[in-house]
Formats: structure tokens, sequence, C-alpha cells
């Protein structure tokens, strides 16, 4: 089963420390979500591998790339980092993904709840918040609490590696590239962002909230 991102080993930046990692396995609720077929679950686990693949092929090339021709027009070494940003990215969104889902949805109870409501007013206006975040982006939407500001907000993504919010703690990630909806609805991204609403695991955000130390 998926274990929280907090568990995971940091990523070293040194190529001769690389070490190869596999794909987290999904527990079996996400193959029951509502509204999110198991078909649909299934080619996103594909391309999260995917990923992982990519990252660990990255980091056996960067043990030999030529630092000495770094050029930030264009070199190998830079598309390397480039792209190894990519990777990761997809990795560590794709993880918090699938590992909160496959709960009841509803409104959050506990800490994050009282979070959410202190931060966003009420839970409404926090879930119009992030599905119009959502319906913005062109590949994530995240609650992330902001060590700095002492608070949680919506942040938007166009891809895995554009516009991260240094400082700041994801405890909601929302996938909204067409791969995470387009089996189920088509180019409704609205109605899968109902869906995503849904099947969270709030349990799970909880559990992460407690572990981060996050403040009331």
């Amino acid at each position: 089963m998926l274990t929280p991102p907090v568990e995971r080993r940091p990523v070293s930046t040194l190529a001769f420390k690389f070490e190869e990692i596999v794909p987290r396995e999904l527990k079996p609720a996400l193959f029951e979500l509502d509204g999110i077929s198991r078909a649909s679950v299934e080619a996103h686990y594909k391309l999260y591998g995917g990923y992982v693949a990519k990252r660990n092929e990255i980091l056996e090339r960067l043990a030999d790339v030529d630092l000495a021709g770094a050029n930030q027009v264009y070199s190998e070494l830079r598309g390397l980092k480039v792209e190894l940003s990519f990777a990761i990215g997809g990795i560590k969104n794709h993880e918090i993904y699938f590992e909160h889902l496959g709960g009841d949805g509803g409104d959050p109870g506990g800490l994050v709840g009282d979070l959410i409501k202190r931060d966003f007013g009420s839970v409404e206006a926090w879930r119009a918040d992030l599905k119009g975040t959502g319906l913005a982006g062109r590949g994530w939407a995240w609650t992330a609490y902001d060590w700095d500001e002492g608070r949680l907000f919506n942040y938007l993504g166009d891809a895995q590696n554009t516009y991260p919010v240094w400082n700041a703690t994801p405890l909601v990630a929302l996938d909204v590239y067409e791969h995470a909806y387009f089996l189920d609805y088509g180019t409704d991204r609205a109605s899968y962002i109902d869906a995503f609403f849904n099947n969270l695991d709030w349990g799970t955000i909880n559990d992460w909230v407690s572990r981060y130390q996050v403040p009331k």
C-alpha cells in the first residue's frame, strides 16, 4: 500500500549516491472509486510508473554527464536536470494523489477541517476555490500549507515542475491533466473534479497534517 509522502527517503541530487526506486503499489480502494473507473486508475498508474522509470534513467545518466559542457541555452546537463525535475514532480504529485483517494469524500473533519474553515471561511468556499483553480490550471491544483504565511492556500501548476511554491507542504493534490479524466469524462473536467472531491480520504489527509505538525 502507498505510504504518506512524509515517509519517502529524500532523493539525493548527487549521481554517485543514486539508487533506483520502484513505483508504490496502489491500495485496493483505488479500484473501486465513485465516478473514476478502474480503467482510468490503471492507465494513470502506468503513467506514474513511467515517471519513476525516467527518474532512475536520468539519475544514472547524470553520473557520466560532461559538467564542463554545461550551458543555459542548451547542454546535456541542462536537459537532464530540467527533465529530472519533471519526473520527480510527477512522482511526488501522483503519490499524494493516489494515497489520498479511496475515501468517502464529504466535508473534512478533524484538524484539516478546522484549518480549511479558518483559512477559507467555509468548506464550500475552499471547494469552490480549488475547483476553480483546477479549471484554470493546465496540469495540477494543490491545497498546501504555507509555512511562511501560516495558512492554507490553493496553488496552480501548469506542469509537474512549474510554479512550485517554496516552504509550502501540499495536502491535497488535484491532477487536472486530461489523462486523469478523459476515459471517464471526455472534456468534462468539472464533473471529474466533483468526483475527485467525492473520493477524498480525509483520514489520510488528517494523518499528514498530524505528522507534519501543521499548527492550528
